[in-house]
């Protein structure tokens, strides 16, 4: 079935691990960021528009690049995710800077997304088998309840870096349904993957081929009704931490599966992550692209041919 599919790009953190704005680093062989080659490899994949979900102050800095480059392949929209984006009557601390979390961002797109999307996180490199089956997936599905979302799934030593811990979601599964994320701290310790989970529960032990979520999730509009009807009681709950609480995603998806408002289909994937978590990360990305251009997985210059 043909249709509209949307990629939104999730762009308002602060990538604070880094240093200043990690997706605005430059890591292709001329000069590209790793949201080209998501972008890239979206348009390849049948994807129709591209929401970049950024901090208004950051709109003209994308705008003069990623901008500059992409909106001659592909529609582009900009949407901002702002702290005093709350329903009425609900304020966050005037010294809170950081953004409210993923479930927030989402919901900041939503005058902006009418079909059904996918959501990333702008720096990380998902590949394009990734795209090409969230497409497929997309494309095929009814915006009908129980409604159907999916996640794509990564084999765990496909994602791990040798430079320290990174934050997963280590999946539960059953067939190809979604019972469980354990949000966790990921290493390698000793030659054995390690996941700490962020809730302070026991470390446990992860086989190389067991399943993480990185981020990129597929929904349709029917999303966005959810994540506001509980986005007060997400508030209430969270009224004595508003500095630091984050509406996430992950949790909210796991509330609609609980309560028979949606179904999430696992969508495993071949591709390996890259990604820039630690600033020792960049040189490994800059070769693993240059590799992928090498082997004409990707044009040496990106977007001029």
């Amino acid at each position: 079935m043909d249709r509209d599919i949307t990629l939104v790009i999730l762009a308002a953190g602060m990538g604070s691990r880094f240093g200043g704005l990690k997706q605005i680093e430059p890591l292709g062989p001329n000069g590209e960021f790793i949201i080209d080659y998501s972008v890239y490899d979206a348009i390849k994949a049948g994807f129709t528009k591209i929401v970049f979900l950024i901090k208004e102050e950051n709109y003209d800095i994308f705008k003069e690049t990623i901008g500059a480059r992409v909106e001659p392949h592909i529609k582009v929209e900009y949407c901002f995710q702002k702290n005093d984006n709350l329903p009425e009557g609900y304020t966050l601390p005037e010294d809170r800077v950081k953004p409210l979390g993923t479930a927030h961002a989402i919901l900041c797109c939503r005058e902006k997304v009418n079909e059904p999307f996918i959501i990333i996180n702008a720096d990380d490199f998902y590949g394009r088998d990734a795209f090409e089956k969230g497409a497929e997936f997309l494309k095929s599905i009814k915006d009908e309840k129980p409604y159907p979302y999916g996640m794509i799934a990564y084999l765990v030593k496909n994602t791990i870096t040798e430079n320290g811990a990174v934050k997963r979601g280590v999946c539960e599964i059953d067939g190809d349904v979604l019972n469980k994320i354990t949000e966790s701290s990921v290493e390698r310790i000793n030659g054995k993957i390690i996941a700490k989970p962020l809730s302070g529960n026991e470390p446990f032990e992860v086989a190389e081929d067991d399943t993480v979520s990185m981020n990129m999730l597929l929904f349709t509009p029917s999303i966005f009704d959810y994540i506001e009807s509980h986005f007060e009681e997400f508030l209430d709950s969270n009224k004595d931490n508003l500095e630091k609480c984050e509406y996430l995603i992950p949790d909210v998806l796991f509330d609609t599966i609980k309560e028979g408002y949606a179904t999430a289909k696992v969508i495993k994937t071949t591709s390996t992550w890259y990604g820039v978590t630690y600033k020792e990360d960049a040189e490994g990305v800059k070769k693993a692209l240059k590799k992928l251009v090498d082997e004409n997985v990707y044009p040496n210059h990106l977007w001029s041919e």
